[in-house]
């Protein structure tokens, strides 16, 4: 199966009403904005999305939502994140149906898998659909770091097309390419080693602070790319501090604040998740202050 993945794809985050409720159209106006902002694929229902607080019912509402205003001008992927591997197979297939472009799968949560009941559970998953499949690897969320050895079995399935790799080791990307060739594509999944994995191969970058600077992830992939390495450098540098935020356990809260901050949606996330207070916030809001106060013209920058 070719896949043609590549880019900066934002994880989205699911915007909801003051009472909680699932804001379909906001969720829909975000991703306008971020397509107009040159952003190449997006990510619904990730970490970022909140998928594991929505009902089956809602993600399926969210997801034809989303593939009606995209239109087919940017791949739509969908997170996968069951707890059990019947439940993930059940999604996988009512989303293959609403016309998804592809998947992004986790294994199943709550219980920590073994190697080999993850290779188990991505397989079975990626064999029930015709979709293009994207294995997350995150060992430091989801307890199983899925090696060289169990990447061999999977790529044996010819529809798991990509990784995002989320290790946090940026040698492993190095390790992949040696052994894998191009077999996969492989995007960065950790927003404070992006220019890093970009400069050793990745064909992309899924980012949860690309939905606050999309120009800025767009414009940092686009000098990888083209080797302009001190424009690049620059750039990175002034990001690095909001990438941070994409490493800490309130990942969600921060980038949502952030997004508000900046006037494309709302902070508003789903209990047990609460918004920000006291030094959190503060840190978050001061963060934002000074990156706008030293932010970077890319309309002025050659960008390839």
């Amino acid at each position: 199966m070719q896949n043609t993945w590549s880019g900066v794809f934002p994880a989205i985050s699911t915007q909801f009403n003051s009472d909680e409720s699932l804001n379909i159209d906001a969720t829909c106006n975000m991703v306008e904005q971020l397509i107009d902002d040159g952003i190449h694929g997006i990510i619904a229902l990730g970490t970022v999305g909140e998928n594991y607080a929505l009902s089956a019912t809602e993600k399926l509402q969210l997801l034809k939502a989303l593939k009606q205003a995209i239109n087919g001008r940017v791949p739509l992927l969908t997170g996968v994140a069951e707890i059990t591997t019947a439940a993930a197979i059940t999604y996988v297939q009512e989303a293959e149906a609403i016309g998804v472009d592809g998947l992004m799968v986790l294994p199943g949560l709550v219980y920590h898998s073994d190697q080999q009941e993850a290779i188990t559970h991505f397989s079975r998953v990626a064999k029930a659909t015709q979709l293009p499949v994207m294995i997350y690897n995150n060992p430091v969320s989801y307890g199983v770091d899925l090696g060289l050895d169990s990447m061999e079995q999977l790529a044996e399935i010819e529809n798991i097309v990509a990784i995002k790799e989320s290790t946090t080791d940026t040698r492993r990307i190095s390790e992949l390419y040696s052994r894998f060739g191009n077999r996969f594509n492989i995007f960065c999944g950790v927003d404070d080693i992006a220019l890093e994995s970009l400069l050793l191969g990745c064909n992309g970058w899924i980012s949860g602070l690309t939905n606050v600077f999309p120009r800025e992830s767009v414009a940092l992939y686009n000098y990888a790319q083209s080797k302009q390495i001190e424009a690049a450098r620059e750039l990175y540098r002034w990001f690095m501090p909001l990438l941070r935020l994409d490493t800490i356990p309130k990942l969600v809260q921060c980038i949502k604040l952030a997004e508000q901050i900046m006037g494309r949606g709302s902070e508003t996330v789903r209990a047990p998740r609460l918004p920000l207070e006291g030094a959190e916030r503060e840190q978050v809001e001061t963060l934002m202050r000074e990156a706008l106060a030293t932010r970077p013209k890319i309309q002025s920058l050659k960008v390839a």
